[in-house]
């Protein structure tokens, strides 16, 4: 049941039966009080008039008789005396309603010797009317006085005002019960069915949805506790939804090293395997290059086999280097050190290439406590790749130092790398060079190392048009988990 129906029911409902046997109760001691006055100053008219009557039959006196039966007139709302004899025969009369008692009461009231009196109806009207004995001051009855009244007064129309009051009271009832309706509808159920609203719409998953804080203070109170729960629930799920990306890069960082340990036992095979061949392979080509009898052609080309069979262990190298974990051997350095180290070595290819090299670094640099080399060869690969990138005029080195941690980006204005191709940058052998000029190694070496560090490495797109590297690396040991870095990432961190 509803709530509107059941406030009806239960309060108002009862409340309006009270009032209606209330009024009833009044209306009816009204009309009870009415009749008990009509009743008594018919009875007092009847005692005076009858004293002064019974001397006047006693005396048979005509004349006094008349007088005092006209004195009655003078009493409000008496429209009729009239003087029988003991046998219920009319002496003298005035007025209206002489027909209402017969002969037959008369005289019974004669013999019983009390008055009576009745409320009778004739032609019409409404009387009520006493009889009382006239007696000689022997105690002998001479005859019987009726006084009529006429119940023309308020009496007549308390009945008549009991339906008025009635009817006021069902008027006045239903435009309460409207009021109330209007009231409840207005102020009690529009705010809950808004409220309702809310709930329904952030059930339905539409946890944005806020009440409005507006209407009565109680409606105002649960409106700002219902919002700060669906704020409580908004944080509880953010902090989930953090917890589960945090879990799902631990478990991508967890598939990737084992990856990367599966690939070092396979490339610790592969050169064990193909070690003693390359060895004979690099000796046979050297020894024939030293050959007399070699022209220029065949000296080119065994170069060439020379330098194919470096590149081949080179890349065995790097496998067996990307899949072991390394004890990272730190020292303290200051970051313009660093940076100008990988300047230096990269200095060439950016002249080669006409680009320009930004560096906003924060002053005094800080200092952190990292592999010198490994950092060094983090960044010269950064820096190269994007010397090689198609189209590069621009590179910017930003640096930044917040809640213990460094952040460093490294964006160029080339063309950028594809969304698809950010989610794999950083696998092994994954490259967007051409075959033969890139092993697709370089990029894993800087996640190993960066991971090695105990820092976060991303990538995502420039303002500058290309393609941005993001790198977080604690300034101290005990910062060094991903999870508390501070800056906001702009990329896919790792």
């Amino acid at each position: 049941m509803r709530l509107r129906n059941l406030i009806l029911l239960t309060v108002i409902v009862p409340l309006f039966l009270v009032l209606l046997v209330f009024s009833l109760v009044a209306i009816t001691s009204l009309e009870e009080n009415v009749r008990s006055r009509l009743e008594r100053e018919v009875q007092v008219i009847t005692q005076v008039i009858g004293t002064t009557l019974s001397q006047a039959l006693a005396n048979d006196a005509a004349e006094p008789l008349e007088e005092s039966l006209h004195s009655a007139f003078s009493f409000h709302r008496i429209y009729g005396a009239y003087v029988f004899d003991a046998q219920g025969r009319e002496i003298y009369g005035l007025g209206l309603g002489r027909a209402l008692f017969s002969p037959e009461d008369i005289r019974r009231v004669a013999e019983d010797g009390e008055m009576q009196a009745a409320y009778r109806q004739h032609e019409g009207w409404h009387y009520y009317s006493a009889l009382k004995p006239l007696t000689s001051p022997a105690g002998e009855v001479l005859g019987v006085l009726q006084v009529n009244r006429l119940n023309t007064g308020i009496e007549n129309y308390t009945g008549f005002l009991s339906q008025i009051a009635l009817l006021a009271f069902a008027i006045g009832a239903a435009g309460v019960v409207l009021g109330l309706w209007w009231a409840f509808r207005h102020h009690i159920e529009r705010p809950l069915k808004r409220l309702l609203t809310v709930m329904q719409r952030v059930e339905e998953g539409d946890r944005a949805q806020r009440a409005a804080v507006d209407g009565p203070a109680e409606y105002q109170q649960l409106a700002v506790a219902l919002n700060g729960m669906l704020d409580g629930l908004a944080e509880k799920d953010a902090d989930i939804a953090a917890r589960r990306k945090k879990e799902i890069e631990l478990e991508q960082r967890l598939r990737k090293s084992k990856k990367l340990a599966e690939l070092g036992v396979l490339a610790a095979g592969v050169a064990h395997e193909i070690g003693a061949p390359l060895t004979v392979i690099k000796g046979q080509a050297q020894r024939l290059a030293r050959s007399a009898t070699i022209g220029d052609r065949e000296q080119a080309r065994l170069t060439r086999i020379h330098g194919e069979v470096e590149r081949i262990v080179e890349i065995v190298r790097q496998l067996m280097e990307l899949g072991r974990r390394h004890n990272v051997a730190k020292e303290s350095l200051t970051l313009d050190r660093l940076i100008d180290t990988a300047r230096e070595l990269v200095e060439e290819d950016f002249e080669a290439h006409a680009i320009r090299l930004e560096q906003d670094l924060p002053e005094p640099p800080p200092a952190l406590l990292a592999n010198t080399q490994q950092l060094v060869q983090v960044l010269t690969n950064l820096l190269r790749n994007a010397a090689q990138a198609e189209g590069v005029r621009r590179v910017r080195l930003t640096a930044r130092e917040e809640a213990g941690w460094l952040t460093l980006w490294v964006e160029d204005d080339g063309s950028g790398i594809t969304a698809h191709d950010q989610a794999k940058v950083f696998d092994p052998f994954f490259t967007t060079k051409p075959v033969g000029q890139g092993s697709g190694l370089g990029l894993s070496m800087v996640h190993r190392i960066i991971n090695d560090h105990g820092g976060t490495i991303g990538v995502f797109d420039s303002e500058l048009g290309g393609a941005g590297f993001e790198i977080g690396l604690p300034l101290d040991d005990t910062l060094s988990t991903p999870e508390s870095h501070p800056t906001s990432q702009r990329g896919n961190a790792t």
